[in-house]
């Protein structure tokens, strides 16, 4: 029988380790196995468990319905670590999730304030940005923000260096947008850069970017062998196409994993601290304002305003700094006006359960 507290657990290279396997203690208790999962599709996920009789890993199809939520961000997902029922039938059943460390949350694409999870459990958000055309810095900046929401530590790796002569001015361009945050140039089909960015991951590391960044093919650089398949970007606008169509946590030859995740064309933001981090910059001038309710427009005594005059700050970083900051202010009042919904909903059952048994002629057809 494995021992679930071992360091020596055949998970510990996917992160297991004491303070997962204290938290395990009532599920083992129970009779349930530690996992990890590595996909989830439509009701179904491939785990990860311990395979006694190797010793090793083995890959078990599993049903996530007895732990469906309403709210999509506590639905099971890639990179969550969960109990799990070996001998249920007709499938193994995941029967809880164990607390997230971080989570990698994005607003549902369309009008919905709901939250999506992208990549539970990471200790790096990895940021692919493609060189084939000019990077967009604001849209670096919503990854940032992404990132920094998730408690992970953001990573900006600029793909396919091989293709431009002025990689290193783009890193510097982009790491005035990115304070506090490593910026790397590399190129998978050259190996320029590969070794750097193995040296800068550990744990788990979450890998977003648009489609045609070359996440896919990064993926496979670092694994060291084809785990994903790739496609050409268009030629005509350098867009790519959907390669990753599931998110999917593959091994690396030097320990920990990487989740690959389909390309985003939009990346909403979902709330949280995030957009202050991104612009720590922007923060770090608020605090010398005389005010501190400053709203940077037309105060007196705004270290804000007197740095966008004097061209210290740049007015397109400002632009962008609001523009995320007024759609954290609508999601949190889409939220707030959810759970009043969700609350008043409760309670309008409750009372209508009470009225009913307080009310003995809705059970008693003789009574008049």
């Amino acid at each position: 029988m494995v021992n679930h507290t071992s360091a020596a657990h055949p998970l510990s290279a996917y992160g297991w380790d004491e303070d997962r396997a204290a938290e395990f203690t009532y599920f083992a208790e129970a009779g349930l196995t530690p996992a990890r999962i590595s996909r989830v599709d439509r009701g179904r996920c491939d785990l990860l468990v311990a395979d006694e009789e190797t010793g090793g890993l083995r890959t078990v199809r599993a049903d996530t319905r007895p732990v469906g939520d309403p709210d999509p961000v506590k639905c099971p997902c890639t990179g969550d670590w969960a109990a799990v029922d070996l001998a249920a039938q007709p499938l193994p059943t995941v029967t809880a999730l164990l607390s997230r460390g971080t989570a990698v949350v994005r607003k549902t694409a369309g009008g919905r304030s709901d939250g999506q999870v992208l990549a539970a459990n990471v200790d790096t958000v990895m940021i692919a940005v493609s060189l084939a055309a000019d990077p967009d810095l604001g849209r670096i900046e919503r990854f940032l923000a992404l990132a920094w929401e998730s408690g992970a530590e953001p990573l900006v790796v600029l793909t396919k260096g091989d293709l431009v002569d002025d990689g290193d001015f783009i890193r510097a361009d982009v790491e005035k947008i990115a304070p506090g945050v490593t910026v790397l140039v590399v190129s998978a089909e050259t190996g320029e850069g590969i070794d750097v960015l193995r040296a800068c991951l550990h744990g788990a590391t979450a890998l977003v970017g648009q489609s045609g960044a070359g996440k896919s093919t990064l993926t496979n650089a670092l694994a060291g062998h084809r785990a994903m398949a790739v496609q050409e970007t268009r030629s005509v606008d350098e867009k790519g196409r959907h390669t990753t169509t599931t998110r999917e946590l593959i091994p690396l030859p030097d320990g920990g994993v990487v989740i690959d995740t389909p390309g985003l064309r939009e990346v909403g933001l979902y709330g949280g601290e995030g957009v202050d981090m991104a612009f720590a910059d922007i923060a770090a001038l608020a605090e010398a304002c005389r005010f501190d309710d400053c709203s940077h427009r037309s105060e007196p005594g705004c270290a804000v305003a007197a740095a966008l005059e004097d061209g210290t700050l740049p007015q397109r970083r400002m632009e962008s700094y609001l523009k995320l900051q007024r759609e954290n202010d609508w999601i949190a009042s889409r939220s707030d006006a959810r759970v009043a919904a969700e609350r008043l909903k409760k309670w309008k059952t409750i009372t209508k359960s009470m009225r009913g048994a307080n009310n003995p002629t809705r059970h008693d057809p003789v009574r008049r």
